[in-house]
């Protein structure tokens, strides 16, 4: 028998605190497409668990890092999602304005300060990386290779012809509910004969499965009707490629705090072939079905009621390595 981890973890602003360093700034986290910045000066920008972070496209092509912050008062240079900064980053703030190799190019209307070095003050940078076109970023820069993290992915991409480019629809649902709750959710098939009724009568449950290949959780059904492939594949810490008929959709369980989650889907589609309307109303009917479990479970981890429970044998296996990560970390 295999406990639970302690509620305490899903509820407490601590165990936040320790996830953001131990999980977020520690790993890979996905930012977007390269489609999305493919001119000299583009730059993506998103919030990794309150790490604010950039990804700017040099004019030889290459891909900069930087935390989205001015090293004179920390205010933002660019807003979040996707935007162009021509051929520098200029503070929001102040409009100090830096290179985009990171170098402070000029303190604007400084004035003479005793020992300012302007080279001491370049940009924070963070470790940038492709998988496949999708664009990683790692907050401490002592993360493992990328290609080691997506290896799974790479014959399982292969074998389905999944391919992603470029970018097509970006969207976004908000949940409360601590990051945990959510991806344990994604990580079992348990809970859709009651959660998914829509779904489970498109799916055969005789052939669900769900198997862990390295740090990659991969749900696999016979599809009986529908738009969806029968195809899931979810990549520590927070990330999900779910595949349709029509394409592709990337799935980014971001926190936003210990009681807040925020799902940013990424559509890969061809407008020309895909329907759209069918796949955003399966994807729509999911995403409410499983918000509104997850802020029903969350709400009863916060009562204070339940402490541990007990993991299934025959569906939670995916579950119980998440939370073997998780309790690692935790010490």
């Amino acid at each position: 028998m295999q406990l639970t981890l302690p509620s305490s973890l899903y509820r407490d602003p601590e165990a936040y605190a320790l996830d953001r360093k131990a999980v977020f700034a520690a790993g890979w986290q996905f930012l977007g497409h390269e489609s999305e910045i493919a001119g000299a000066g583009d730059v993506l920008a998103g919030d990794m668990a309150g790490w604010p972070v950039l990804v700017v496209r040099t004019p030889e092509g290459g891909l900069k890092g930087f935390h989205n912050v001015c090293r004179h008062r920390a205010g933002p240079l660019v807003p979040d999602g996707a935007s162009h900064c021509g051929g520098e980053l200029t503070c929001r703030y102040h409009g100090w304005r830096y290179a985009l190799d990171g170098r402070l190019r000029s303190a604007v209307d400084f004035g003479a300060a005793e020992g300012f070095d302007p080279r001491a003050f370049g940009l924070f940078p963070v470790t940038v990386d492709l998988w496949r076109g999708f664009i990683f970023v790692n907050v401490d820069g002592k993360a493992g290779p990328l290609s080691e993290l997506t290896a799974p992915l790479d014959g399982l991409f292969d074998a389905h012809g999944i391919k992603a480019g470029p970018a097509t629809l970006r969207r976004s649902h908000d949940l409360d509910c601590n990051w945990k709750t959510y991806v344990e959710n994604y990580l079992e098939g348990y809970h859709i004969q009651a959660v998914h009724p829509k779904l489970a009568a498109e799916v055969n449950p005789a052939t669900y499965r769900v198997r862990m290949t390295g740090s990659a959780a991969v749900h696999e059904v016979e599809t009986l009707s529908g738009v969806n492939d029968g195809l899931w594949v979810w990549l520590w810490p927070n990330l999900a490629f779910n595949v349709y008929r029509y394409g592709l959709m990337v799935e980014h369980m971001r926190p936003l705090g210990h009681n807040r989650t925020r799902l940013d889907y990424l559509y890969f589609f061809d407008p020309a072939t895909a329907d759209m309307a069918a796949v955003l109303e399966t994807s729509d009917g999911l995403t409410f079905e499983d918000k509104e479990i997850c802020e029903a479970v969350q709400r009863n981890l916060d009562a204070g009621v339940y402490e541990v429970g007990v993991l299934s044998p025959r569906h939670e296996d995916a579950v119980a390595w998440f939370q073997s990560q998780i309790a690692r970390l935790h010490g």
